[in-house]
């Protein structure tokens, strides 16, 4: 069976950049960011998740045109410089192009944020021939095809809203629903007699959507 080639390839054009060793290792990173409020009478700060913070990709590549059998050693700086040029920005895109980085399972849509290059071999003449590119890919995100792929009416759990001056629930319904109409969950889920006598510091459960009466079981908007 072949072995399965690390390759990059620039979507808009389709051009695929081969490299030459794959490597030895890489490194995925993710993390995501919260934000605390601190509520009135509880132990603790209420967490809320804010957003998904970007994902990277990390790795070393390999570049070597002195352990070939040709005589005539290359410099390795026309085989890097395949991989370093898509940190330029494309004159169609007026950006650096969007990438695809495959290899076996990974399958990773991108821009190349970063790439050192590193020289730690020379011919006689001072031409380098041998270099270790470190690269750092940022995840690239569809916003239509993660819409598509993932629900995210809204959140599938509770949260919690501390009331400031001057906030309304049509106000707060809309930071959390995007629709200052749906105000009614708020109300039925902590029990407002009168929507209009909310006060600041006050804790509000801000409920799932769609929120179904306890009363009658009925979707209530």
């Amino acid at each position: 069976m072949a072995l399965t080639k690390l390759q990059v390839t620039v979507v808009h054009t389709g051009e695929v950049v081969l490299l030459p060793f794959n490597p030895e290792e890489y490194t995925l990173n993710q993390d995501n960011a919260f934000a605390s409020q601190a509520i009135p009478g509880l132990s603790g700060p209420i967490v809320q998740f804010v957003n998904g913070n970007m994902q990277t990709l990390e790795m070393e590549l390999l570049f070597d045109t002195w352990d070939t059998d040709s005589l005539e050693k290359r410099d390795v700086r026309e085989l890097t410089g395949r991989v370093v040029r898509l940190l330029d920005i494309d004159g169609e895109l007026h950006a650096p192009p969007v990438l695809r980085v495959q290899w076996g399972s990974l399958d990773f849509h991108c821009v190349l944020a970063r790439a050192v290059q590193k020289f730690q071999m020379f011919a006689d003449d001072g031409r380098p021939v041998r270099a270790r590119v470190s690269v750092t890919f940022n995840r690239v995100i569809d916003p239509g095809r993660e819409a598509r792929e993932v629900n995210r009416q809204t959140a599938d759990f509770t949260k919690f809203h501390a009331v400031v001056e001057g906030e309304t629930l049509s106000g707060i319904s809309a930071r959390y629903y995007d629709d200052p109409r749906l105000w009614r969950p708020i109300a039925l889920a902590n029990a407002l007699a009168d929507p209009r006598t909310i006060v600041p510091g006050q804790a509000l459960r801000i409920p799932a959507l769609p929120y179904h009466s306890p009363e009658t079981g009925e979707v209530v908007r």
